[in-house]
């Protein structure tokens, strides 16, 4: 079965989805019906066909949160193409490397991304390029201007047989060797991750589901609106741009959402307004958080002023199931540092090199294995093999389980910082910063942050003889990374402390600068 089963369902032989309720709409403005949401992603797939895309062509996706984005992607989905969703916080040097590396041959993108395209157009193997105004940007020759579409009908018929097992999906992780990977998605990974969250959470057409992130992350599409667009419910979507909890409570008021996605820094935000008790909130069941761990304190203040609202914290990542295990909101207090117990379908092991579980208690790597775990990494054939084992996801965090079989986080193995819900790898930052020409080394470390729960630090040893400032460094990171990755401190030391092996030392780097955050 293909991902388009989403949509057919409405028109399908039970017809058991009303075509006429709202599918998408974009916070209180715009939205779609699922008629609609079926008839523009097919006039979307004649626009694909029409360019020569075929099946397994990647068609990457550089847009703001917005209906279109949904159109593009279910689009690509019924041809049989594969969906490349690209950071719009990248710098061209970024997005330089996941074009080349997925070898997109059409890129849709809002036209706000032209002077950054400009920059690796003729580096790049795409052919067409797909522009929706979104500014005023002139439009250049080069590029292909794409018309928000009508909700009319479309004749698009596909002739593309298209397997549970094809890829659908192809979304770039950061990597800890510096370079991101592409963690690919089959349609069977999509299909059985809504459902999965769906019998879990036992959705029903009347959920009024939305998140608050990036469509490029699945924590803002495949996490709560595709199981609420599975179900027959309505999904909405928040825009792009600098986030506004304010805001956001008026969209959950007024829609009258049941079910919403905060990350952390976003529920202290809310529970911090002081007239929050003037939202009507009370069509809301679940707020849904992961990423870190809530604080406690926000535990205790959610249960005062929302007593109604269950907590739900959850665990996982993009290529080995994005909800592995969930920490429900009546588990016992004294569960409350875990992340929980599987999902439906999903399984978790606590395990060594060997695979073998170990005792109860015990820390060791996080195993999950589920029917949405990725296939593979994009052209990593190596990084496959190391991470994908007889169905299995080696996560590279660390964990224990105990008795009960909650799942607790003991570490990081990939040493990876979180900060404002993004997933920052220090080799990366490393690897650009070791480029620098006065830089002799440096090691990055995550210090606490009040809003964003960790910030960017870099230690860096500078090359002898030479003069460089914390200017030099953030500036020179802004030109070669996406800006949320750049070290908000930074620290010069004659050596980096290391162990007998040459490895550095971070934990006492963290414990030194601690007095920084």
């Amino acid at each position: 079965m293909d991902a388009a089963y989403f949509l057919r369902r409405s028109k399908g032989l039970a017809k058991d989805i009303d075509p006429r309720q709202i599918a998408l709409q974009l916070e209180s403005d715009e939205s779609w019906t699922f008629d609609a949401f079926d008839n523009i992603s097919n006039q979307y797939a004649d626009i694909f066909s029409s360019l020569g895309v075929m099946k397994g062509d990647r068609i990457g996706i550089l847009m703001y949160n917005c209906l279109e984005y949904w159109a593009a992607y279910f689009a690509a989905a019924k041809i049989g193409a594969i969906a490349v969703r690209l950071n719009f916080r990248l710098v061209p040097e970024e997005l330089e490397y996941a074009l080349n590396d997925s070898g997109a041959k059409v890129l849709c993108f809002h036209s706000s991304f032209l002077e950054r395209l400009e920059q690796v157009r003729d580096k790049v193997p795409v052919s067409q390029w797909l522009c929706l105004q979104d500014d005023d940007s002139e439009m250049p020759v080069w590029v292909k201007p794409w018309a928000v579409l009508g909700e009319g009908s479309s004749s698009f018929v596909s002739e593309t047989q298209i397997d549970g097992s094809d890829s659908m999906m192809l979304m770039y992780t950061s990597g800890t060797t510096g370079r991101p990977k592409g963690a690919l998605w089959t349609h069977d990974n999509t299909l059985w991750f809504a459902a999965m969250q769906a019998i879990k959470w036992q959705m029903t057409n009347k959920c009024v589901s939305m998140t608050t992130g990036p469509l490029y992350h699945v924590g803002a599409l495949e996490d709560l609106l595709l199981p609420t667009l599975l179900v027959g419910g309505r999904s909405i979507v928040t825009k792009s741009g600098s986030f506004d909890i304010r805001r956001i409570l008026k969209v959950m008021e007024q829609e009258k959402v049941t079910h919403v996605l905060l990350f952390p820094y976003m529920l202290y935000d809310m529970l911090s307004q002081p007239d929050l008790e003037q939202y009507d909130l009370s069509s809301l069941q679940a707020i849904i958080s992961g990423g870190d761990p809530v604080l406690p304190w926000a535990i205790e203040k959610l249960n005062e002023v929302l007593p109604n609202v269950g907590l739900i914290q959850i665990y996982g990542l993009t290529e080995g199931t994005p909800i592995g295990t969930c920490l429900n909101p009546e588990d016992p207090k004294e569960k409350g540092h875990t992340v929980g117990k599987p999902l439906p379908f999903a399984e978790v092991k606590v395990a060594g090199e060997d695979g073998i579980p170990v005792g109860v208690g015990e820390v060791e790597e996080i195993w999950i294995k589920s029917p949405s775990v990725s296939s593979e990494y994009w052209n990593r054939p190596e990084a496959t093999a190391e991470t994908f084992v007889d169905g299995w996801c080696r996560t590279g965090d660390l964990g224990r389980v105990d008795e009960d079989g909650f799942l607790a986080i003991a570490g990081r193995k990939k040493d990876m910082i979180r900060s404002g819900g993004e997933n920052i790898y220090p080799s990366e930052l490393e690897d650009v910063i070791n480029r620098h020409p006065k830089v002799k080394n440096v090691a990055i470390i995550g210090l606490p942050h009040p809003t964003f729960l960790e910030t960017v630090c870099a230690v860096i040893v500078p090359k002898d003889d030479v003069e460089v400032t914390e200017e030099d460094i953030v500036d020179y990171c802004k030109q070669h990374m996406a800006g949320f990755k750049k070290p908000r401190h930074v620290v010069f030391v004659d050596e980096l402390p290391r162990t007998p092996s040459g490895k550095v030392k971070k934990f006492q780097l963290r414990n030194k600068y601690q007095s920084l955050a």
